[in-house]
Formats: C-alpha cells, structure tokens, sequence
C-alpha cells in the first residue's frame, strides 16, 4: 500500500507503470474525491504532455485525444465533488482535523469564493493545489445551480488540461532534451502554483491574530 501511495504522487511512476488509466483516475481522483489534495495534478498533465510528443508509445493516443480524456476525468471528478458536497451539506465544516482533512483547505477555498465569486473561483482553482480539491466540494454545499457549475467546470477542466499538456507538448519540440530537466520543472511548477494558496493561508491566519 505505502508503495502504492508513492506511485501515486509521483508522476513519471504513474505513467510508467500505470499507464493512461491510472493517469485519468489520478486527475478524476485529485478533482473529485476528498482525500485527492496531495495528488500531482500540474506536473502530471505537463508530463503527459511532454510524454505524448517525446515517449508516444508510453501514451498510445494522440495528443487531442490524450487532452480529451483527461479533460473528461477533470470533468466528472469535478461533478463528483459537486454532488458530495450537495450531499453532506454544512455539516461539512463541522467536520474535525484528520489525516486527509484540514478545515483550514476549506477556509482557503471559501476565501476565494468570497473574493472571486463562484463562477471563476471553479476555473482559478483548476489551477490551484488543494483549492481545485475542494472547489467543487464547496460549490456542492453552497448549492450553486449544477447548470452554471457544469458550464464553469467544463470551461475550467478544458483550460486547465490544453494550458498544461500544450505547454508540455510544444516545449518538447523546442528543447527536445527537456525530458532531461523534469525534476527541476516539477519543482518550480509545484512553487508556482503554491505561492496563490500559501498566501491565502497566510493572510487568513493574521486576521485571525490580530
């Protein structure tokens, strides 16, 4: 299990030994269940997209079909989270601290909707760790219409997915021995997409000092 685990957050092992499927259920997972937060949305797509162009047999699909299935799971995953959250409610925030659950994601989350509103809030947090988690968790409790959500959730899976794969796609035509260097891409895209939430966090726990 624990090995399992660690396939599971790595990207190179997901798609070395787990192949497409895995990949979709990891992008469905981290979008749609509670306990995907800690899975590696970003730096998975990126290298699915750079796999598709310089590794083409560990894909077996073309690029358009690679970013349409993952697309899909984005989509579903985020449904699956609308109708859970729907489902618990707001007894959800009175949920204690556990292994796989901290209040204070939720507490992030909310901020953004309060500053963003719910329609961008679900296409800014595809490109948000944790927030993309639960997003569409908290659009489930809030009772957002599931006509808009859906039309928000497509919108946000289709640019969060052809942004990332496209990125990866085309930088492999450029530098084609990018493959090279993915550990210090996976490390800067993991700081990039950070900072927006740890400065959320942040900023939420001095208004609570002061």
């Amino acid at each position: 299990m624990w090995e399992f685990l660690k396939q599971l957050t790595d990207p190179n092992s997901i798609i070395q030994y787990g192949g497409l499927w895995l990949l979709l259920f990891v992008i469905f997972a981290e979008t749609g269940l509670l306990i995907g937060f800690f899975l590696p949305g970003d730096n998975l797509i990126l290298l699915a997209g750079i796999l598709c162009k310089a590794k083409p047999e560990l894909m077996q699909v073309n690029f358009f079909t690679l970013v349409a299935l993952m697309s899909l799971a984005a989509i579903l995953g985020n449904t699956a989270g609308y109708w859970f959250g729907r489902s618990v409610g707001e007894k959800l925030y009175e949920r204690k601290d556990s292994l796989i659950f901290k209040q204070k994601h939720l507490v992030v989350t909310k901020e953004y909707y309060h500053k963003y509103g719910g329609n961008l809030t679900l296409i800014l947090a595809r490109f948000l760790p944790v927030v993309r988690t639960f997003a569409p968790i908290i659009a489930g409790v809030i009772k957002i219409g599931f006509v808009p959500f859906m039309i928000f959730n497509v919108i946000g899976a289709l640019a969060w997915i052809l942004s990332l794969a496209g990125i990866g796609y085309f930088l492999v035509q450029i530098f084609p021995g990018i493959t090279n260097y993915m550990g210090y891409i996976f490390i800067a895209l993991i700081i990039i997409t950070a900072i927006p939430v740890l400065r959320a966090i942040f900023k939420k726990e001095n208004k609570n000092q002061n």
